[in-house]
């Protein structure tokens, strides 16, 4: 069972605004056990915060601001991130005109800060398809060592909320091919908490196969968090009885939805800390929810 910690918010305030949709790494190179790469909205732009714990965060600092000059980036959001070869590839969310493109950029890491090395100036994935809509946003990327490919899982759709989750390999992490099964994970009419839409996953390599931690909606104003697993991150997704895994509570920081989620398991502790963001009327910030012990279901 996921608990949510006691002293809830863990980052985020009045005074910062609106933080949300967390991607958190172990703190390689930068002397902390956590980086949190989170979207606020404040700056329109994506910031980093470091922790030793996963409660406590430093002041954040921003990593990438928007560009208006390019026309599809006047706000920047929802990132997802691999640290490989000391450096940081981060693939993110661009908004313009009321729709949204997934941009890529290099940082380099230098005594433990995060540099801006390379910005592509086009973005990597544009909305095509009919159920991509206006919008393709929260990218989530793992490097697949025995392929030598890395692993795009995306949502699709409306700008406000998307709709459907896809996927699309890479060799060079710029060029990306699209899934000719696409979309690859739709709501489930049958279950409420998911019958309006679903979005905004992280997806980790787990008992020889593929566990998403996703965002189902019950309608676009109530978000929970679910998990599904596959074999190979495409098809055969199995939901689990246990859905939603995390709901909101009613009067409390997180009483109206539940989004974003970001996993990591914490070995030396036994067990699996969750990040996400909820909200309360207009004000949303970063939660942490706790399972205990390594096996999850599957």
């Amino acid at each position: 069972m996921w608990e949510k910690y006691i002293n809830n918010p863990v980052f985020g305030n009045k005074q910062m605004g609106t933080c949300f949709d967390a991607f958190v790494l172990p703190g390689q190179n930068c002397g902390s056990r956590y980086k949190m790469y989170f979207s606020w909205r404040p700056k329109k732009s994506i910031a980093v915060t470091l922790s030793n714990d996963g409660i406590n965060w430093s002041e954040p600092e921003i990593v990438l601001e928007p560009d208006i000059t390019t026309g599809w980036e006047d706000d920047i959001n929802r990132c997802g991130v691999i640290e490989k070869d000391n450096k940081i590839y981060m693939w993110y969310t661009g908004q313009a005109h009321g729709n949204s493109w997934i941009g890529y950029s290099e940082f380099d890491i230098i005594n433990g800060k995060t540099n801006l090395a390379y910005r592509n100036p086009e973005p990597v994935i544009i909305p095509e398809q009919p159920w991509e809509n206006m919008s393709v946003m929260n990218p989530c990327v793992l490097w697949n060592e025995e392929q030598k490919i890395y692993q795009m899982w995306y949502s699709a759709g409306e700008t406000y909320e998307p709709n459907v989750i896809c996927y699309a390999i890479s060799i060079d992490r710029i060029n990306w091919r699209k899934h000719r099964a696409n979309p690859v994970f739709t709501r489930d009419t049958n279950n409420i908490y998911e019958q309006n839409r679903i979005g905004g996953c992280q997806v980790i390599k787990y008992k020889n196969g593929y566990l998403m931690f996703y965002i189902g909606y019950e309608d676009i104003d109530t978000a929970r968090i679910c998990r599904a697993w596959s074999p190979d991150g495409i098809a055969r997704w199995k939901r689990f009885e246990s859905n939603p895994i995390i709901s909101s509570d009613k009067n409390k920081w997180d009483g109206d939805a539940c989004y974003k989620p970001s996993v990591v398991y914490e070995k030396d502790k036994n067990r699996w800390l969750l990040w996400y963001n909820g909200r309360k009327a207009n004000e949303e910030y970063i939660g942490l929810a706790i399972y205990k012990g390594e096996n999850l279901e599957v």
